[in-house]
């Protein structure tokens, strides 16, 4: 089980308009400026944008691989343990995470969570 940092990063570049921003401590990602994620190397994490409804009940279910990282402007964010989670799962949260954020013509045809695992 878990999902390895550059696995994460094929993931994440088979998303449609999906920009990195490299810093000291974490690298973001957006697509057309709007942050749907973060990836922390050192502790091996990743902030992603969820619904509340979503963040809280990964949180409840899980509590081992998710925590609640912040809420902001509706949503909730959700640190994910790359240790402890499958490919499958992680591209389905990094689709939804993209998702809430993708400007609506990149969501005409989006790729599925099979697309990114096959990227």
């Amino acid at each position: 089980m878990g999902v390895e940092i550059a696995r994460f990063l094929r993931l994440l570049n088979a998303l449609p308009g999906a920009e990195h921003k490299v810093s000291a401590n974490y690298t973001s990602f957006s697509v057309h400026s709007r942050r749907f994620g973060y990836l922390w190397p050192r502790t091996r994490t990743v902030g992603l944008k969820q619904t509340i409804s979503e963040q809280l009940a990964l949180v409840a279910e899980r509590p081992d691989v998710f925590e609640v990282q912040f809420t902001a402007g509706g949503f909730g964010w959700v640190v994910v343990q790359l240790d402890g989670i499958e490919l499958d799962e992680l591209s389905e949260l990094l689709l939804e995470a993209w998702w809430l954020s993708a400007p609506q013509q990149l969501l005409a045809a989006p790729p599925t969570p099979a697309d990114l695992v096959e990227a």
